[in-house]
């Protein structure tokens, strides 16, 4: 009889370089505010330090939202991140779905934000991955950790964003270039989060309802 796989756990080996790159991927992925355009000069300028597998889809994005107008952009933002639940910004949704264990991962992760002595916003959910990538350019061995435990839901992600054509896709493919490759679990997950979605809980709700997959939208404010 075949002895089942045993998991393993890896480290995730973070680069002084790491922190500059998870900021700038940060900024691109907050809502395109009247202060984006600052945003997006500034990560410009660091996607242009950043090793070229990194960069190269940062600049992609850089150049592509400089020729758009703010208020355009605002309206690809929500209509991908808000009104598309397969491109769900928010990456306990991919573990969890809509289940009572996502409120289990939205608390560890506000737990794991104030051992490190980092504080979120009113109006900012843990698990938007802008807010993870914000914490991890400070916090840069918990943050590849928490990116790298969420490896399955930000590679779903980004094929989402890819298949729509969307612009994001590119800052997602550059998150993508700075954690480890798939591994057999990792690209196990992914088939599996694609085959089947995330995980849904009926419990308690009408039968002939049709199931909330998303949190009510909440457009992050540049901190």
């Amino acid at each position: 009889m075949r002895a089942p796989r045993r998991k393993t756990t890896r480290t995730t080996r973070t680069e002084p370089w790491h922190p500059h790159a998870w900021q700038a991927q940060s900024l691109l992925l907050d809502y395109p505010d009247e202060r984006f355009e600052q945003r997006l000069a500034l990560a410009g300028r660091v996607a242009s330090t950043l090793p070229e597998p990194v960069a190269r889809p940062l600049l992609r994005f850089t150049a592509h939202a400089g020729q758009t107008a703010t208020g355009d952009l605002a309206t690809a933002y929500v209509t991908t991140f808000d009104h598309r639940k397969r491109c769900c910004p928010y990456l306990t949704y991919y573990a969890h779905g809509d289940t009572r264990k996502r409120g289990v991962g939205l608390l560890r992760l506000k737990q794991t934000y104030a051992a490190a002595g980092w504080r979120l916003g009113d109006d900012e959910l843990p698990d938007h991955l802008a807010v993870v990538l914000e914490f991890a350019a400070t916090d840069p061995a918990t943050g590849a950790r928490l990116l790298t435990e969420h490896r399955a839901g930000l590679e779903l992600l980004r094929l989402a964003l890819g298949d729509d054509g969307s612009p994001w896709a590119h800052v997602l493919e550059s998150v993508s270039a700075t954690l480890p490759a798939l591994a057999g679990d990792d690209r196990e997950a992914v088939m599996r989060l694609a085959a089947q979605g995330p995980p849904a809980e009926q419990v308690g709700l009408d039968p002939y309802a049709s199931p909330v997959f998303l949190p009510d939208p909440v457009v992050r404010g540049s901190r």
